[in-house]
């Protein structure tokens, strides 16, 4: 898709006319790819509660990772990395159709991020925020490097989901770590095939729907109701955005966080000891889907970094959507509310929790698309 306004360069960090907000920085460690976040918090249960169980097998499932420096790619000129306890997270999903997913949509050569979370852990690795970033909010993308080494101009107004486009995951998050100034200390990214495989590795995820859901474009059809969703199921679940609210992209956010409630509910019950093949099953899905920042990339790190998230249940996350207005010069994008983001941003880098008030009035908040599952 192409951008929506002015390619002009501009300083990075210089907040635009229409809204893109900006900060300092803290410590460490479509309708496509919501799925990532599951993807991890599954993986992180898997790894925690085979535990040495899984010695055996870390030569193999080291080999199904992907691991890429985004260290080296971004350098020095980052926010500033203050190690107060807590940790920061950039979950990503891009939308290629290559290989497995060409079913989803035709290969044009190149992705964008379809997903993008920022995930908080608290000091204590207790509880969680979850700050979705809606892939058609118009921000300020830096200069980027692009894969074949080429230095693109900074732009002043630019769909979220190009910068994964332009230059991978390091492009996406020097375009989020100018947004907050918030030092992202990793990434994860999951893919759809992958996704749909783990949710049948699982034996699929229970949930209840208060509302049909009817959407032909995600091959999703449920009625009102209790359901065990395959692996197909959920992809269209977390898919789907003309079967609820208003058909946008924010009413699909709303179903995705709560699909990843119920999912996490649905992981503190998978018996991997008394069965070691779905044990192997999930850790070799899991580890196939995932492509992580250099730090991440073994299993042995992998475990660490799941034994630090082992404490957080569904009800130990608060999902928060970035504030945003719709464009008065286009409904089918929005705009960051800048004072409002900057309550987020300011709260988690002091390690507090989001306060209530940075959602009041912003266009996410409205939709009720998320009360269709419980």
């Amino acid at each position: 898709m192409a951008e929506d306004s002015s390619n002009a360069p501009v300083t990075p960090g210089r907040h635009r006319a229409r809204g893109v907000t900006s900060g300092r920085r803290r410590k460490r460690t479509s309708t496509r790819r919501r799925a990532v976040l599951y993807t991890v918090w599954t993986l992180a249960a898997v790894l925690v509660l085979g535990g040495a169980g899984l010695g055996y097998l870390y030569y193999k499932l080291n080999g199904n990772l992907t691991g890429v420096d985004v260290n080296a790619a971004l350098g020095a000129n980052r926010p500033k990395n203050v190690d107060n306890g807590s940790m920061d997270i950039l979950v990503l999903g891009s939308d290629s159709r290559a290989g497995k997913n060409a079913k989803y949509g035709t290969d044009e050569g190149t992705s964008r991020s379809d997903t993008a979370m920022i995930v908080h852990v608290y000091k204590g690795h207790k509880k969680a925020s979850v700050i979705s970033i809606p892939r058609d909010t118009l921000v300020q993308r830096p200069s980027c490097t692009t894969k074949g080494g080429q230095q693109t101009p900074a732009v002043q107004s630019a769909m979220f989901n190009s910068a994964y486009e332009t230059g991978g995951p390091a492009c996406t998050i020097k375009t989020i770590e100018s947004m907050t100034g918030i030092r992202m200390d990793h990434f994860l990214e999951v893919d759809f095939s992958g996704f749909k495989d783990l949710i049948n590795d699982l034996g699929g995820v229970n949930l209840t729907t208060t509302a049909p859901i009817h959407d032909a474009k995600s091959h999703l059809d449920l009625e009102p109701g209790p359901h065990t969703l395959n692996g197909e199921q959920s992809l269209g679940l977390v898919r789907t955005r003309h079967g609820v609210g208003d058909g946008s992209d924010l009413g699909r956010i709303k179903l995705q966080q709560a699909f990843v409630k119920a999912l996490l509910d649905q992981i503190k019950h998978v018996d991997v000891f008394g069965n070691p093949k779905k044990l192997y099953d999930l850790a070799d899905t899991s580890t196939k889907a995932l492509t992580t920042d250099s730090e991440l990339a073994s299993v042995s790190k992998l475990k660490g970094f799941a034994e630090s998230l082992k404490g957080i249940g569904s009800g130990d996350m608060k999902m928060t959507t970035l504030p945003v207005e719709y464009d008065p010069q286009n409904p089918d994008r929005v705009l960051p509310m800048e004072r409002k983001a900057k309550l987020i941003w300011t709260a988690l880098r002091n390690d507090q929790p989001v306060p209530a008030s940075a959602t009041k009035g912003s266009a996410g908040d409205a939709t009720d698309a998320g009360k269709v599952v419980k």
